[in-house]
């Protein structure tokens, strides 16, 4: 009889064990789906903000603080109709590392792909690529040299524009430190620097405080489209993914920037974009 009873404690036992575990196993199977579907829309919540404009509710909620979080960013513009030489200029946005005062100075004008772009005319252009310093001019029949620049500066491509009646190198270099990492290199902001051969000069094209991002000729003709890069934190360093771009035309024979967007058109798409304006 008393073996008779301990079979049965021990199966009931067994049976309160095994239901035990097996919620156990359930609970632990449950968690980890949670944070998988947690981690999953995670990932889709920061794509969605990395790719997208901020929901009007998130709008609402920066509206009341007076804050925003987005700014109207331009990428290269693109050439449209070769003959009437029309381009067309996309309008994007960056999400800014931090909220900033509405009404505090807008300078974050633009934005802007990374990409290389081809000549769309028949010029010849070509490129070369390495770590510079300086660049020599060789005149081989007069055994000539002259070097272009007398101060220190750090550029890793020299790109070369052929034109009916002139060649044009250019260089993005740097040439201080404002990064702060003890070196002067990529890192840190750019000016481009244009040198002619017809001319026998060279030009600096720069914004103090930015960094020359990307540039393109306009159609058939020695002026140039540059994109600057806006430095929103201050760190001395422009970091394309967060921090948006400026874009001006550079005229090349009086060495004047000029603005293509508008202050009224770029306050409106602004304001459109933090829902300051419906």
């Amino acid at each position: 009889m008393k073996i008779e009873k301990v079979k049965n404690y021990n199966q009931k036992l067994l049976a309160i064990l095994g239901t035990l575990a097996a919620l156990f196993l359930v609970i632990a199977l449950i968690a980890f789906i949670s944070i998988i579907i947690k981690e999953h829309r995670d990932y889709s919540s920061y794509d969605d903000v990395e790719t997208g404009i901020l929901s009007d509710e998130k709008i609402e909620k920066l509206q009341k603080e007076n804050k925003r979080l987005q700014v109207i960013s331009y990428e290269t513009p693109k050439l449209i109709d070769t003959l009437k030489s029309i381009y067309i200029i996309p309008v994007s946005h960056k999400m800014l590392n931090q909220k900033e005062d509405i009404n505090g100075i807008l300078n974050a004008f633009s934005g802007a792909s990374g990409e290389q772009y081809a000549s769309s005319d028949n010029r010849y252009s070509s490129g070369f690529y390495g770590a510079y310093n300086n660049v020599i001019i060789y005149d081989l029949n007069n055994q000539i040299n002259k070097k272009l620049f007398d101060k220190r500066v750090n550029f890793n491509t020299i790109h070369t524009e052929y034109f009916d009646n002139d060649i044009l190198l250019l260089m993005q270099a740097s040439e201080k430190d404002t990064y702060k990492d003890g070196v002067i290199n990529l890192e840190d902001f750019k000016s481009l620097y244009i040198y002619s051969f017809k001319q026998k000069e060279m030009k600096k094209v720069s914004i103090e405080g930015m960094d020359v991002f990307n540039y393109k000729f306009l159609n058939n003709s020695t002026d140039l489209i540059i994109e600057f890069g806006i430095d929103k934190n201050n760190d001395g360093q422009y970091e394309s993914y967060n921090e948006p771009i400026l874009i001006k035309t550079y005229d090349f024979k009086s060495g004047t920037l000029s603005d293509i967007i508008d202050n009224q058109t770029h306050s409106e798409l602004q304001k459109t974009l933090e829902g300051s304006e419906q």
